[in-house]
């Protein structure tokens, strides 16, 4: 079977879509037999390096092309590479109706969705209603969002899936994470510090941490990310007067966020519209509880046994499970356990049958 694979992009950001994207590259790559190819078109890469792509794919790979963020160049593409491809996997809703253009000009071609979160949870574009009601399958991050797609369009509902993200085997921190520690306890939070991600909670912590400080003296607050709202936050930090209990460490590496996995207490990040939440995957594969919103995708990924779970925006008791969360002591290796729940493996196992009916 030849099938296509399109993404936003692959490699410009590390963001949560690219980065699961690349988890299908690499299964369509493995799953293909010795006949099968695998194709790619990503929008917004301007160029992908060799070193970058050799990890997510394999000898099924034929073709790929970055369009550098040329809307006609990627159509053109698609169409182009769509020629006796049986399968278009599509991987943001965006680019959808280009692949029911393409099933029109290729009778006979099937394509697939997959619904990451809150790009789905919306009202849809005509042309984005017609090529939902054309997809053979859509593969949804959660049930959260399978149920959110739903409120807003009609369709059969055994053609929605739930097929939960996975650890890239790349990223996983390895057994042995969980026995680094440190004296001081350290709650770290990764996000994108932009301002049309408030929702994150970012702010909603950083209100938290005097009362956490209260309970468990020393804390400290490590924010990884960056953006146009870092400002904000940490004018925020200074007016509740927290000084070096919050630290804002911008951007870091793969290997550094590795070792910030390793060496934190707890891992939070109380956001109110994760459609499935990859980062708690990280710090669960590095042995650490999580705290999340009871909210989206999150109650899907954590349980009793990996963290914690308090209502979005409220403070109080942010703090409190924060507090309670240092207090314990957690058993990592049953945190381990239900990171493998979302093994690269098991996601594999997942996607091949849904390929093929």
């Amino acid at each position: 079977m030849k099938t296509l694979l399109l993404a936003p992009e692959l490699f410009t950001t590390d963001s949560g879509i690219p980065r699961i994207l690349r988890l299908y590259l690499k299964a369509l790559c493995e799953i293909a037999g010795d006949k099968d190819r695998v194709r790619f078109v990503a929008l917004n890469d301007v160029n992908i390096d060799s070193a970058d792509l050799r990890p997510y794919s394999g000898p099924a790979l034929a073709e790929w092309t970055a369009c550098n963020r040329e809307k006609k160049q990627f159509v053109r593409d698609v169409l182009r590479l769509s020629r006796g491809t049986q399968l278009i996997i599509c991987g943001h809703v965006a680019q959808l109706p280009v692949a029911w253009l393409a099933s029109l000009l290729r009778p006979g071609l099937r394509y697939l969705l997959v619904a990451h979160g809150i790009e789905v949870w919306r009202p849809f574009t005509f042309w984005e209603r017609r090529a939902l009601k054309g997809a053979h399958r859509i593969l949804c991050v959660s049930e959260f969002t399978r149920r959110e797609l739903l409120k807003h369009i009609r369709l059969d509902e055994r053609r929605l899936v739930v097929l939960p993200n996975a650890l890239d085997p790349l990223l996983e921190s390895g057994a042995d994470a969980a026995a680094i520690s440190t004296s001081q306890p350290v709650i770290l939070t990764v996000s994108r510090l932009s301002s049309s991600d408030r929702y994150k909670g970012i702010d909603h912590l950083i209100a938290a941490m005097p009362a956490i400080l209260a309970a468990a003296p020393g804390t400290k607050l490590r924010v990884i990310g960056r953006g146009d709202d870092a400002h904000r936050l940490q004018d925020l930090a200074r007016e509740h007067r927290l000084g070096s209990a919050v630290e804002f460490a911008g951007f870091v590496s793969d290997e550094q966020l590795r070792h910030e996995f390793a060496r934190c207490t707890l891992f939070a990040l109380p956001s109110q519209k994760e459609g499935f939440g990859l980062v708690y995957l990280e710090a669960m594969a590095a042995g650490k509880p999580c705290l999340a919103a009871n909210e989206g995708g999150a109650p899907e990924v954590i349980s009793a046994l990996s963290g914690q779970l308090v209502p979005y925006g409220d403070v109080p008791a942010i703090a409190a499970a924060c507090a309670d969360m240092l207090g314990r002591n957690w058993d990592a290796q049953a945190i381990l356990a239900c990171a493998r729940e979302f093994s690269y493996p098991r996601f594999r196992e997942r996607l091949a049958p849904l390929l093929s009916t």
